[in-house]
């Protein structure tokens, strides 16, 4: 008896469940996303080239596209307190007479954050905006390509790019 307990002891072990997870593999470290990055250096960095490309992409091969802290430039203005703003500048046709550039557009950061407040006014032939409405404040989630994509929808509104 005791030679067949030695038999049952050197069967093979079963193979193992093919439904087995193999050892979990060790979690690459993602890349911080570039809407986590500081206000400054994402505008700067991203946007700024960014949309500069899609404005090219466009047909706005000119534009002068600047980051820059000063007052609201509409006259009223609540609150005319400095606060960050991206300002685009550029020659359309030929209107090159305009020493500032027949079109411009800001882009209004109150809070310095990309997922706060944002404003924006637009301007021609080198006179002050004189109003101001409100930007992408439905965007729970704001990221480089909704920022880009809502810049160029903008633009378009204004029919600076194409004529409807």
């Amino acid at each position: 008896m005791a030679e067949e307990t030695n038999e049952q002891e050197v069967k093979p072990t079963a193979e193992p469940k093919a439904d087995a997870k193999p050892a979990a593999k060790a979690k690459k470290e993602k890349p911080p996303k570039l809407e986590d990055k500081p206000f400054n250096e994402f505008i700067q960095e991203h946007y700024l080239p960014t949309l500069k490309e899609a404005m090219a992409k466009a047909g706005i091969e000119n534009a002068d596209l600047t980051f820059v802290q000063q007052e609201v430039p509409i006259k009223g203005a609540s609150s005319n307190q400095p606060c960050w703003q991206v300002v685009g500048k550029w020659q359309n046709g030929d209107r090159q007479k305009y020493s500032k550039g027949n079109r411009q557009f800001n882009i209004y950061f109150p809070d310095e954050d990309i997922s706060g407040q944002k404003a924006f006014s637009s301007s021609t032939y080198g006179h002050a905006p004189s109003t101001i409405e409100s930007f992408m404040i439905d965007e729970k989630r704001v990221n480089l390509e909704l920022l880009v994509m809502y810049t160029i929808q903008r633009l378009n509104a204004q029919k600076w790019l194409t004529r409807n």
